[in-house]
């Protein structure tokens, strides 16, 4: 009896075939095998009932023919894919491809859907005893999704191109996200900073056998005058102690990770971004090291549970254990689903590079100190002024805190925080002034978003799914509508006119309230309560007469005048602000008369100049012109004609000398593009082929249990793999790992 597993990772499949004793052919789909069409005519039936119509995803032949051929002799199928509604949406499509839903064929294999929170011996054996059907609600939540944010995105998109700039794009999740970023934007923009004063004082006590200083400040001043007042007091007048306040406060530990306080804690603690942070869970969730990375559930399972509180028994001592149940503050969260967590908290380290084994460090404490008792602090505040001035000043105080009970600080001591010991005072007692000095401050701003903030702001409102928290920062980060500069997120020029556009004119449908309601419809549909149809319908109807309804707007060609001091350096006329795709800049206000134009700043720029000659892909002249590398000659038409001219000199450089393996007529050359450097066929746009890194010239001769050669072409890898295929699907990807796997399987 032929058995077939199928997962969706490679990593994945590897640990799985371990538990089970060779009676399956565990293999991956390497994610999704389908998608929808890029042509919105091609995507969805919208008339027949937001019908989606998918095609194979681009690379994934291969892997789709090899599933059919073992589907073909298999006598059981089980789908073992993540469970979520992404993994529950992966295995429907496998088993649309491979021919297995719907009516079932006489003599048809069985197939049967497994789920498991842990990659463990014990909870893929568990799965294996409880199967079920592929639970097409959690199907049509996800199709759902996919199908609103096409919709969303396809229409209005086409309206920003005609209205703002060709190629800008706008998001159902992304947009609400950026708008967040840009009114705190306008609040820094509207700030105006007042001038203030910081006094401090070194005071010290002498109240002990060993004397002790410590500095008490006051941020009152707001008046140069009043400044040099309170300091004159208090370089002539005598400190003492006006007031004394100790309390202890207990600290209780937080739940154990979910995946958004994963992202945020990873962010401010080990300084990664969400999409580093997911990458490298994933990794330890396929190695079996952690529970499923993808939750808004803080629960523990019981079995769980009782191996934290026993290890903390044995590792600290029962003055420190303390069983806690978490419930999630989402109304969405499934609690049948757990945290993240150690499938073993025995393993107390655990991952093959760096990042994993920071990333399993943080959840191992965290998941630890969930279990633990309460830290006890004393926490303390002294009070000091001058004695008997005749003139007041204001108090200035000092706070200070020191841990009486680590409790759970004792497994997560970087959450303790710096302790302030301050020295033993008394009211009333006499204190010692070694220097009092000031220092002029302005008021701030409110602080930019972080990536961890922005995360936290987007769970707050409602928006998004922690499915989707890394995703929507890169999208906006990637369209180029927001930069980082280190954790910071600053939107870009282009970002403030997409996000404005879209406030000025769909506003609701990028309202905090909008965007919560929709994932909670979209909830709903996951849990039975809500029909799919019903749902697109809903929203699609009045969407798409808002859109029409704007058709009649004038296009946006300035962004307002500009300094009247600021002369067009051709004709001397006046100036406008107008976005290109590299930012702001100022033109002309008679273009396309005259073709001045200046930097935001105010320098001189060249403007675009038509040459004498023709683009020999569409006939039109020639222009030269500005971009983010520099001047570059390309068709008039562009972007929608590519065509960009290089010299021979140039080209000639770049070319590596290895034939395109698709067109059979080109080169491989050497672009630049958003992401840096890449490899690409010189026939593009004719032929779109294009790898990562340099190819080498040698052609993958991979070859596969059914016998077909790979044939793709290698490129350069690392220090430690020399040489790879540029096929992600293909084990000689990594052959690092292909070896490791033929040792594997020696021994």
């Amino acid at each position: 009896m032929i058995k077939l597993l199928i997962v969706e990772s490679p990593a994945k499949a590897k640990t799985i075939t371990k538990y089970l004793d060779n009676k399956y052919t565990v293999k991956a789909s390497v994610g999704h095998i389908r998608d929808l069409p890029k042509s919105n005519k091609k995507a969805l039936d919208i008339e027949g009932g937001f019908i989606p119509h998918y095609e194979i995803s681009p690379g994934k032949e291969k892997v789709v023919a090899e599933l059919k051929k073992l589907a073909s002799k298999s006598d059981e199928i089980i789908l073992a894919t993540d469970p979520d509604r992404e993994g529950e949406a992966i295995s429907w499509h496998i088993a649309e491809v491979l021919g297995l839903n719907g009516e079932k064929k006489k003599n048809s294999p069985k197939v049967k859907r497994v789920t498991f929170n842990e990659i463990t011996e014990m909870a893929v054996k568990n799965a294996m005893l409880h199967p079920r059907e592929v639970d097409m609600d959690l199907v049509d939540a996800q199709q759902a999704r996919r199908v609103l944010d096409r919709l969303f995105g396809y229409d209005l998109s086409g309206l920003i191109w005609k209205k703002v700039r060709y190629g800008l794009s706008a998001g159902r999740v992304q947009s609400p996200a950026l708008r967040i970023l840009m009114e705190r934007e306008r609040e820094i923009r509207a700030f105006i900073p007042e001038t203030f004063w910081t006094i401090t004082a070194e005071l010290e006590s002498l109240g002990t056998t060993h004397s002790k200083l410590m500095t008490v400040c006051v941020e009152e001043p707001r008046e140069k005058k009043e400044m040099e007042r309170i300091l004159d007091v208090g370089k002539k007048g005598k400190w003492h102690v006006t007031s004394l306040k100790e309390s202890e406060q207990k600290r209780t530990p937080r739940p154990p990770f979910i995946t958004s306080t994963l992202q945020q804690t990873a962010s401010t603690r080990l300084g990664f971004s969400p999409s580093r942070t997911m990458g490298a869970a994933q990794k330890l969730y396929e190695a079996g090291f952690i529970t499923y990375m993808r939750t808004d559930s803080p629960n523990l399972s019981k079995e769980a549970q009782a191996q934290i509180l026993a290890f903390t028994d044995k590792a600290y001592g029962k003055e420190y254990v303390s069983p806690r149940v978490f419930k999630s503050k989402s109304k969405s969260a499934q609690e049948a689903h757990e945290a993240i967590r150690p499938s073993n908290i025995n393993k107390t380290s655990a991952g093959t590079t760096d990042d994993q084994k920071r990333l399993y460090k943080l959840i191992w404490q965290r998941t630890i100190a969930s279990q633990m008792s309460d830290a006890n602090t004393l926490k303390t505040k002294i009070i000091a002024n001058v004695k008997e001035a005749t003139v007041s000043i204001p108090d200035f105080t000092i706070n200070g805190s020191r841990v009486l009970f680590d409790g759970w600080l004792k497994s997560d001591p970087e959450a303790r925080g710096e302790d302030v010991e301050l020295p033993k005072v008394t009211i009333g007692e006499a204190l010692d002034l070694i220097e009092i000095k000031s220092d002029e401050k302005e008021t701030q701003p409110p602080n930019r978003y972080t990536e961890a903030g922005l995360i936290k702001e987007l769970e707050k409102r409602g928006i998004g799914r922690p499915s989707t928290y890394a995703a929507i920062i890169g999208t906006i980060v990637n369209r180029g509508y927001v930069e980082k500069q280190g954790k910071t997120l600053f939107p870009t020029d282009t970002g403030d006119v997409v996000s404005s556009f879209i406030e000025e004119h769909f506003e609701n449908y990028i309202s905090d309230s909008f965007t919560a309601e929709m994932e909670d419809k979209l909830d709903e549909i996951a849990e039975g309560k809500r029909k799919y149809l019903e749902t697109l319908k809903d929203f699609y109807g009045p969407f798409v007469k808002a859109v029409k309804s704007k058709d009649g707007i004038e296009k946006i060609t300035n962004m307002g005048e500009a300094d009247p001091d600021m002369k067009c350096p051709e004709c001397n006329g006046g100036m406008v602000i107008k976005l290109s795709r590299t930012g702001k800049f100022l033109s002309c206000a008679k273009f396309p008369d005259c073709k001045g134009a200046r930097t935001i700043d105010g320098e001189e720029l060249e403007g675009p100049k038509e040459l004498d000659e023709e683009c020999p892909k569409c006939g039109n002249k020639l222009v030269e012109r500005d971009g983010r590398f520099g001047r570059f000659i390309a068709c008039g038409k562009y972007p929608k004609c590519k065509f960009v001219k290089q010299s021979e000199e140039e080209e000639a450089k770049k070319r590596t000398g290895v034939k395109c393996p698709k067109c059979k007529d080109g080169e491989m050359s050497e672009r630049r593009g958003r992401f840096g450097i890449f490899y690409s066929c010189s026939e593009y746009p004719d032929c779109k082929y294009a790898i990562k890194a340099k190819p080498t010239g040698n052609i993958c001769d991979y070859k596969n249990e059914a016998g077909e050669i790979c044939k793709e072409l290698m490129m350069e890898g690392t220090k430690t793999i020399p040489e790879r295929c540029s096929n992600k699907a293909c084990p000689n990807h990594r052959p690092d790992k292909l070896e490791k796997e033929k040792d594997d399987a020696k021994k």
